[in-house]
C-alpha cells in the first residue's frame, strides 16, 4: 500500500531526527492495527529501543508526536509497550473510497502484449470414465488460479490433456464389445462419458469374477490376476491400438467421441473452459522422439536391454525410466512430448500443471528433465500441489463404481439450494425462470466455494450440506449479502435517491465504516498475494471477512432512512463498492453472485 510506504519513509526520517539512528524503508515493521486496539496501522519500535536507550513505551510516544506533527494524514495515536498504533484521518479513506469507486475493475492489472504468458493445465481426465468429485476440485482449482493470474496482469493460456489411451481405455472398450449390445448414448438416453464409464466398471466386475474361478482352481492370486482371459484381452486389443488396427481405432475414436461429448457439457455446467486441449495419442510419440534426441545429446542413456533412462543421481534423485525395452513410452514421455507440443504452439514464460500431491516426485523429475532438454520454462516451472478431496464416508474409486459423479453432484447440490431457499422464504415473488436461474447459482456457488475456501495444499472433507448454509463461511451466505445490497441500490433508486462518487471530506464516520474502506483498500493486495502463492482460498477467505463486516455495519447502521443526507450518500456508495468488491472476487472463484435472492 502506499499509504505503508509512505509512513516507513515519515518512520525513517523520525528516528533519524529524534535518536540520530540510521535505518531504511525495508527495516521498518508496519503491521493493521488489531482489533482490540484503537488504530489503523501499526509501528513496531523496539528495533530503535537499544540505539535509543530508552523505554518502548517513551520511544513510541515520541515517534507518535513527531508523526502527528509532520504527517496530516495520521490524526491520533496510542501506545502499547512497543506498540505505536496509529489512526489515520478519516478524510484519507473517503478519497480511497472515490478512487475505488471509479475504477470499474478496480484491483486487477490489465494485460498487455508484453506481459508474461503463463500456462495453466488442469482436469487431464481418463476416457474411460466420466468427471468425478476429485476432478471438480482439480478443475475449480486450475480454472480460479488462471483468473487470479490474469487479475495480476498475466496472458494466461488454459489448457487439457486428455488422457485418451493407454489399457484402461481399452478395458471399457472390450466391455462395450461382450456385454454393451451396440448400446449408445443416444438409445439408452445417457451422457456419453457415464456409458463409457459403466463399461469399465463392467470390465473390473467380470475381471474380479474370472480371478475368483481361476483362484477357485488352485491358482495363485497374482497368477490369476495375469492370467485372466479379459485382461489379456485388453492387452491384446491395447497392442493392436498401438499396431494401429482399423477396428480397433474405429471403436476407439467412437467411443472417445462419447465421452468428449459428455465431458463438455460437464464443463459447461461447471463454468470452466480451455483455450487449448491436448491428446496423449498425438504427444507420446512426440515424446518418443524428444527422448532419442536427449539420447545422441548425451542427456540419456541407453541399458543393455534397449531401454532409456535419465541418470538423476546428481540431483539428488534416482535413475528414472523414459523408454522400455520393447520402446514403448512411460508417462514422462508422454509429459515431454506435450511440453514439445505446447511450446512449439505458444511461447510460454511460465507453465503450472494443477495436479494432486500424489504426482510431486514426478514433476519435481519432469522439471529437472525438461530444463536438460532446453526447454526455457522447464527449469521454473510450478506444480500446482493439492490434496485429495473425500466426503464424510471416506475414499472413492472408480473401478468399484463407488465414485461421486460429478453431474449428480451438481444435480444434489442445485436441488439442496432449492428446498433451502424456499424453506427460507428467499424465493418468493421470483419467477419459475428466476427461481432455476437463482438456485443454480447458489447451489453451484455453494460447490465452487467449499472448495475453494481450502487451502489447496491440504486434503479435504467435502460436505453437501454444510456448504449451502446461509451463515457462516459460505458461498450462499456471500451471495444473499451481495443480493441484499444490489436490493438496498436499487429501493434507492426507486426512491430517486441520486448516488454520486463524491463524499463530503469532512463527514465524520463510523469505525466500522472507515474498517469497511480499509478492508476494499486491501483488495488489490489481496489478489497480488493469491497469485503469488497459487492459492485461491486466498480471494475466498478475504470475502467472507468482507461480507462478514458489511452484514454487522448493515445491522448496527441504517441507510436508506438515514437523515443526514451526506451520510446517507456516504453509505450508499460505501454498499454499492462492497458490492463490487464481492463481485470481482467471486468471478475470480468462477462464481456467480445473483442480482436478488
Amino acid at each position: 500500500m502506499i499509504l505503508e510506504e509512505t509512513l516507513a519513509e515519515i518512520v525513517v526520517k523520525a528516528v533519524k531526527t529524534l535518536y540520530d539512528i540510521d535505518t531504511e524503508k525495508a527495516n521498518i515493521q508496519l503491521q493493521k492495527t488489531r482489533k482490540e486496539f484503537a488504530g489503523d496501522v501499526t509501528v513496531v519500535t523496539f528495533s530503535f529501543v537499544k540505539q535509543a536507550r530508552k523505554s518502548p513505551e517513551i520511544v513510541g510516544k515520541e515517534l507518535g508526536e513527531y508523526i502527528c506533527q509532520n504527517f496530516p494524514l495520521v490524526s491520533e495515536f496510542n501506545v502499547i509497550k512497543g506498540f505505536l498504533n496509529l489512526t489515520i484521518n478519516v478524510s484519507y479513506w473517503l478519497e480511497k473510497l472515490e478512487e475505488i469507486d471509479a475504477e470499474e475493475k478496480y484491483g486487477f492489472v490489465s494485460q498487455t502484449e508484453k506481459s508474461p504468458l503463463v500456462m495453466v493445465e488442469y482436469s487431464s481426465p481418463n476416457t474411460n470414465k466420466p468427471l468425478h468429485l476429485g476432478h471438480i476440485r482439480n478443475n475449480l482449482l486450475g480454472f480460479s488460479l488462471s483468473e487470479i493470474l490474469k487479475a495480476n496482469g498475466n496472458n494466461v493460456v488454459k489448457t487439457n490433456i486428455v488422457n485418451d489411451r493407454g489399457i484402461h481405455i481399452c478395458k471399457s472398450m472390450l466391455a462395450w464389445q461382450k456385454f454393451g449390445n451396440n448400446a449408445t448414448p443416444d438409445s439408452l438416453n445417457v451422457k456419453g462419458d457415464h456409458l463409457v464409464g459403466d463399461f469399465y466398471v463392467k470390465f473390473d466386475k467380470e475381471y474380479k469374477r474370472q480371478i475368483a474361478d481361476l483362484i477357485a482352481t488352485g491358482v495363485s492370486e497374482e497368477e490369476a490376476k495375469r492370467n485372466a482371459p479379459l485382461m489379456l484381452e485388453a492387452q491384446e486389443m491395447l497392442r493392436a491400438w498401438e499396431a494401429g488396427d482399423a477396428e480397433v481405432r474405429n471403436l476407439w475414436q467412437k467411443m472417445n467421441e462419447w465421452v468428449y461429448g459428455g465431458f463438455d457439457e460437464t464443463y459447461r455446467r461447471l463454468g470452466v473452459d480451455f483455450d487449448k486441449i491436448y491428446y496423449e495419442s498425438d504427444t507420446y510419440l512426440e515424446g518418443k522422439s524428444k527422448v532419442e534426441e536427449g539420447l545422441k545429446k548425451g542427456v540419456f542413456y541407453r541399458r543393455e536391454d534397449g531401454s532409456v533412462w535419465a541418470d538423476l543421481t546428481a540431483e539428488g534423485l534416482d535413475e528414472k525410466l523414459l523408454l522400455r525395452a520393447d520402446g514403448t513410452s512411460v508417462y514422462m514421455t508422454q509429459d515431454i512430448g506435450t511440453a514439445k507440443l505446447r511450446f512449439e504452439d505458444f511461447s510460454i514464460d511460465k507453465m503450472v500443471y494443477v495436479v494432486g500431491n500424489e504426482q510431486n516426485y514426478h514433476f519435481q523429475v519432469l522439471s529437472i528433465l525438461l530444463d536438460k532438454l532446453g526447454f526455457k520454462w522447464g527449469k521454473d516451472l510450478v506444480h500446482f500441489s493439492y490434496g485429495m478431496v473425500e466426503l464424510p464416508e471416506g475414499k472413492m474409486k472408480s473401478r468399484e463404481g463407488t465414485v461421486v459423479d460429478a453431474d449428480d453432484l451438481m444435480d444434489e447440490m442445485i436441488a439442496t439450494a432449492k428446498e433451502t431457499s424456499n424453506e427460507l422464504g428467499k424465493l418468493d415473488n421470483c419467477s419459475i425462470e428466476e427461481v432455476e436461474n437463482i438456485t443454480r447459482m447458489i447451489g453451484l456457488g455453494a460447490l465452487k466455494y467449499f472448495i475453494l475456501k481450502v487451502d489447496p495444499r491440504k486434503n479435504m472433507t467435502f460436505d453437501p450440506k454444510e456448504s449451502i448454509d446461509f451463515n457462516g463461511n459460505t458461498g450462499p451466505f456471500i451471495q444473499y449479502t451481495y443480493a441484499r445490497i444490489k436490493s438496498v441500490l436499487r429501493k434507492a433508486e426507486e426512491q430517486g435517491i441520486l448516488l454520486n462518487g463524491d463524499v463530503e471530506k469532512n463527514l465524520k464516520i463510523s469505525e466500522k465504516e472507515s474498517g469497511l474502506i480499509q478492508l476494499l483498500v486491501d483488495f488489490p493486495d489481496v489478489v497480488r498475494l493469491a497469485g503469488k502463492e497459487y492459492s485461491p482460498s486466498v480471494i475466498a477467505n478475504y470475502t467472507y471477512d468482507l461480507v462478514k463486516e458489511y452484514n454487522q455495519f448493515y445491522h448496527d447502521f441504517s441507510i436508506l432512512k438515514e437523515e443526514n443526507e451526506q451520510l446517507r450518500s456516504f453509505r450508499l456508495l460505501l454498499s454499492k463498492n462492497v458490492a463490487k468488491v464481492v463481485k470481482l472476487a467471486m468471478s475470480l472463484l468462477g462464481i456467480e453472485v445473483p442480482e436478488r435472492m
